[in-house]
């Protein structure tokens, strides 16, 4: 059938609430085609989340809300994630005899076993995968938990800014959702990949093979370690730094004497996480590596970390398959692509129902 004759789907916004700032992305589907129908960035104040943590649920409302006024359009459902660092999960086998009711009780029997906190303080969910490759009789189910805390300060920011949140997902599980739309790995599942997401306060390592990440690792580094050295520089507000990034309208100077030579401890940081990733294990050499994150788009920094690590690099654009709305700049969305990819995901998780 003609994809223009199929029926419209709008999905719901993904709503990414990071350390620095509040990413939203819109898309819809029609047959097989995705379209990003409005997205937006919103720095948010300093003091809002410290450690993927949200300290003033106020605040984060607000930026929403502003968010939801730059896409200008009609968004009411959305759905967000907490950080992969705030869950415990955890694949465990039981009998594929258990009906709905008697299968949600055995699973919090074996939550108890693992879960560091009082069941009453916990976020549980969990999925059958498959049958046991090895045991018949018996499935595979993933659990995953996390604190009521961080869960319910996401949702009450959401729904405040009067968007109704539908789910809560792991911005981990987001990542591998949206990995297929980057094209990265030329059809060879086989492939090692390596996402590296720069954020304000840490930089994480994904290693991808056949779709799925297979290695995780995070470490302290991010964007806020430039905007401290423009503080130091030039007196910056901090949050100005973001706009002024992102739009170009950085001084010359500062660009030349901070932001580029700024480009070398990326990647030397990048070189670092990949020196633990192979000295983890046998494992083979990546294949490509792709840059994403708010960190990541100063200019030439793909090459530089390429020549750094020996690897090709690229940065994350999970929108270039898409149609984009006649309202939004191609140009401006393409550069600002690496930082929208949980955003993303996060809206993908709508068309799964």
């Amino acid at each position: 059938m003609l994809s223009f004759l199929k029926k419209q789907e709008k999905g719901w916004v993904g709503v990414d609430i990071g350390t620095s700032s509040v990413k939203m992305v819109a898309l819809s589907k029609r047959g097989a085609d995705l379209r990003v129908d409005a997205y937006a960035i919103v720095p948010l104040p300093p003091t809002a989340v410290i450690d993927n943590s949200i300290q003033d649920v106020g605040q984060v409302s607000e930026m929403i809300e502003r968010g939801l006024k730059i896409c200008n359009k009609p968004l009411n459902q959305a759905v967000t994630a907490v950080p992969s660092s705030a869950v415990i999960s955890k694949t465990i086998e039981l009998s594929d005899s258990f009906t709905e009711f008697d299968l949600e009780e055995q699973i919090k029997i074996e939550a108890d076993r693992f879960i560091p906190y009082p069941l009453d303080e916990v976020a549980l969910d969990f999925e059958i995968i498959r049958p046991s490759p090895s045991t018949p009789g018996l499935n595979e189910i993933l659990l995953v938990a996390c604190r009521n805390n961080d869960v319910e300060k996401r949702e009450d920011a959401i729904n405040s800014a009067d968007l109704n949140c539908q789910v809560v997902d792991v911005d981990s599980f987001c990542i591998e959702r949206v990995y297929p739309l980057l094209a990265l790995d030329d059809a060879d599942n086989q492939a090692l990949i390596g996402l590296v997401d720069i954020g304000a306060a840490t930089l994480t390592l994904n290693v991808f093979k056949n779709n799925q990440i297979v290695y995780s690792r995070e470490q302290a580094f991010g964007g806020n370690d430039l905007s401290h050295l423009l503080q130091q520089h030039a007196g910056v507000n901090p949050a100005d730094i973001d706009h002024q990034l992102r739009s170009g309208e950085l001084g010359l100077e500062l660009m030349e004497t901070v932001v580029l030579p700024f480009r070398s401890t990326i990647s030397q940081q990048i070189s670092r996480a990949l020196q633990f990733f192979y000295s983890s294990g046998a494992h083979n050499q990546l294949t490509k590596l792709c840059l994403q994150g708010g960190g990541v788009t100063i200019e030439g920094l793909a090459d530089i970390v390429a020549e750094e690590v020996g690897v090709a690099t690229e940065l994350a654009n999970p929108f270039a398959g898409m149609d984009i709305d006649s309202k939004i700049n191609p140009a401006r969305l393409a550069h600002d692509a690496p930082s929208l990819v949980k955003a993303c995901g996060m809206s993908l998780r709508s068309f799964e129902h």
